[in-house]
């Protein structure tokens, strides 16, 4: 998706550090309630440090819409979340994004028009009403509308298997050997945009490579042909996080010829080559988890995103070594956009009465996008 955001005065990018900081600070203390920060896991320290909560998207989203007194909500994440705050939030509640050009390159690879148009090539192959569509939180919020409008939900990599199983209509096999046994709500799932997700939990649920097919939204029917489609249970959209399909089987064989006792935790949008010989999947929220968890001396390399890997190192030292997975390191090259000459602006231009890079989803898709949230968390 093409943003623009013009190039902030000068003023900004070459101020000091520490000046910054202190403007920051000011133009906080002279909103006040008014005012709430966001900061997600994978931002900055210099960016994080000033937020009033950090964590994942979603949750992030819902603690805003609970400050019922802040009239500005400043999202320092990327632009799909930035959406999802503002279709949850109140109406008197504006959702403003440092910089427009912080976007997701997972969430791009699924746009309304590709999804729709494979949903319409799937329609004249099979039964759509037997099609269930999951989006993942990562994505725009007129996916989450489109879930919403056909009967499907959205899911994150905390729910995803719950989300799953309630699409499906799954109920527990006799036996693990046994596929999963299925009440008839839906045939299949349209999962879109990161395919790692989809067949990682897919195959936590019993599927197994034969009922999967990767959808190539750049082909007619994404490639596939109608005897695909009708032996498939998975339709797995061909997208992916650039972070975290850059870790690889390699970096933990590397890892464990050194740290022969040491812990491997993943995130579940890596591969799943990588998930199979990890020693712990889950969710930025589990992985925080996990490395609080890990025994004292205990040497941990994570597949994420780096500035949270080297915060859980910071947070830890002397008690845990925490390193990334790849030793190259792997930052959100849009999650980066956010910093402090950016905060600085747009704090500041509230203070001169001027809103900068407000976000905002219009009251249509907000409505569609909030049925799927909500089922979300009616199944989850």
């Amino acid at each position: 998706m093409f943003r623009l955001q013009p190039p902030i005065p000068d003023e900004y990018t070459s101020t000091p550090a520490d000046i910054l900081d202190r403007r920051v600070d000011d133009a906080r203390e002279q909103l006040g309630k008014r005012l709430v920060i966001l900061g997600h896991h994978y931002q900055r320290e210099e960016v994080i440090r000033h937020a009033d909560a950090r964590g994942d998207s979603f949750g992030l989203s819902r603690f805003a819409a609970d400050q019922h007194e802040a009239e500005f909500v400043v999202f320092c994440g990327v632009h799909f979340m930035a959406e999802s705050a503002d279709i949850l939030t109140a109406p008197h509640q504006q959702v403003l994004l440092p910089d427009l050009n912080a976007g997701c390159s997972m969430a791009d690879m699924a746009d309304i028009d590709g999804v729709e148009q494979i949903w319409d090539e799937l329609a004249q192959v099979t039964d759509i009403e037997a099609v269930v569509p999951i989006t993942y939180m990562n994505s725009a919020a007129a996916l989450k509308a489109f879930v919403g409008r056909n009967g499907g939900a959205v899911c994150t990599s905390s729910n995803a298997r719950s989300i799953l199983t309630w699409a499906l209509g799954l109920a527990a096999a006799e036996s693990s050997a046994q596929p999963p046994a299925r009440d008839g709500r839906g045939e299949k799932v349209l999962f879109f945009p990161d395919q790692h997700l989809g067949r990682n939990t897919a195959f936590q649920l019993g599927f197994g490579d034969g009922d999967m097919r990767v959808v190539n939204p750049r082909l007619r029917l994404g490639g596939l042909d109608e005897k695909d489609v009708k032996s498939s249970t998975m339709l797995l959209w061909k997208g992916h996080c650039s972070v975290h399909q850059r870790f690889s089987t390699g970096h933990v064989d590397a890892f464990r010829q050194e740290h022969p006792q040491g812990i491997v935790i993943v995130h579940p949008e890596c591969s799943h080559d990588v998930v199979e010989v990890a020693d712990q999947v889950g969710s930025t929220d589990y992985i925080i988890k996990a490395v609080e968890a890990a025994p004292t001396g205990s040497v941990i390399a994570v597949g994420t995103e780096i500035h949270l890997v080297d915060r859980l190192a910071t947070e830890h030292a002397g008690s845990k070594t925490v390193v990334s997975l790849d030793p190259l390191v792997c930052p959100c090259s849009t999650m980066f956009r956010i910093d402090l000459p950016h905060l600085a602006w747009v704090l500041e231009g509230l203070l001169v009465g001027e809103v900068r890079n407000r976000i905002v989803v219009d009251d249509a898709t907000s409505a569609d996008a909030r049925v799927a949230l909500e089922r979300m968390l009616a199944i989850a």
